[in-house]
């Protein structure tokens, strides 16, 4: 009995020890619940890293919405400033914020075996992006924004010709649907069509160009690399109009012309990620959420009311991008 006792006594004393493996125990728990929730996060935050046609369908709205953010800038800075100035300082500022990114990651990210093809993305770049900021300037944002969804129009024949993607029904149906959406928005030959509507057109076939480009170097060019010519290329080429037509900007315009740099490398990131996750011609239907961040943000901040055809059209393009959402995922296997 006597033994009992001072084993209990043994057990009692060693229990309230530092060492105590009650305590352990307790700590092996909390680190584990850590390491779960740590694994968790990246297993979460790999998802949008993964190739699939969800992945490719979440960077396209992206770009949508950093696109549109991005108009909102030029037309606030186009009610002082000359497109040109604007071109060249998103252009600039867009180079110098990815420069740091390229040298923490070695030299070896400035070697590119395609400098023709940065060359024609920067050549292309400057006439896109010039005649966007111009029709920002001129037009209502919902209107402009509308118009440059003639780009699938000038894509799927590229796609199909230069990067040899096979289109199939489900894909052309959905993008002809979305097509006649902007169609009834636009409503050509009528009197509201007019002909500084062809500027964004022009806008659309150039990005589309650059689109086709960059699902052509994506697989051997590396993104900073990517983003750091184009951006190089295109301050080159906009400076001299830059020079031409300046106005030395405010401290307020230079903080907003920075955002307009960071805005455009995050588009060719999110551009370069959806066509890394799946096929380019896919991914067009997205492009018409655009149409509803425009609407809502021209109404909130510059009091644009879309009208009744406005959100017709809106109707049947978003009833064609969930139509080819749900195609592409149940070929998928992903629902």
């Amino acid at each position: 009995m006597q033994i009992k006792v001072i084993k209990m006594k043994k057990y009692t004393y060693m229990s309230q020890s530092p060492t105590d493996t009650s305590l352990e125990t307790i700590d092996k728990i909390a680190s584990s619940q850590s390491t779960h929730n740590w694994l968790k996060e990246i297993i979460l935050s790999s998802w949008f890293f993964q190739k699939g046609y969800l992945q490719g369908a979440f960077w396209a709205c992206m770009i949508c919405l950093v696109s549109v953010s991005n108009d909102v800038l030029m037309r606030y800075l186009g009610e002082r400033l000359h497109v040109a100035e604007i071109i060249f300082f998103r252009f600039l500022f867009s180079m110098i914020t990815v420069v740091p990114l390229m040298m923490s990651r070695g030299l070896t990210l400035f070697k590119t075996n395609r400098p023709h093809l940065h060359v024609f993305r920067a050549i292309l770049g400057v006439g896109a992006i010039g005649a966007c900021c111009y029709a920002v300037n001129v037009m209502p944002l919902s209107e402009n924004t509308t118009i440059m969804f003639s780009q699938p129009l000038f894509f799927l024949p590229l796609a199909v010709l230069l990067l040899k993607e096979k289109v199939d029904a489900p894909r052309w149906i959905a993008t002809l649907f979305g097509f006649a959406g902007l169609l009834i928005i636009i409503q050509p030959g009528s009197e509201t069509f007019n002909l500084v509507a062809l500027i964004p057109m022009a806008a659309a076939f150039q990005f589309a160009l650059l689109d086709i480009l960059a699902k052509k170097m994506v697989a051997t060019e590396n993104t900073y690399s990517m983003l750091f010519y184009f951006a190089f290329g295109t301050t080159i080429g906009a400076f001299i109009p830059a020079i031409i037509f300046w106005q030395t900007p405010t401290l307020a315009e230079l903080g907003l012309l920075i955002l307009l740099g960071i805005g455009a490398n995050l588009i060719q990131v999110c551009l370069i990620r959806a066509f890394s996750a799946t096929d380019a011609s896919a991914l067009m239907p997205f492009r018409y959420v655009e149409l509803i961040f425009s609407a809502l943000i021209g109404f909130l901040l510059f009091s644009e009311v879309p009208m009744a055809l406005i959100l017709e059209g809106a109707a049947l393009i978003i009833a064609a991008t969930f139509y080819i959402s749900y195609y592409e995922a149940k070929k998928k296997n992903k629902i």
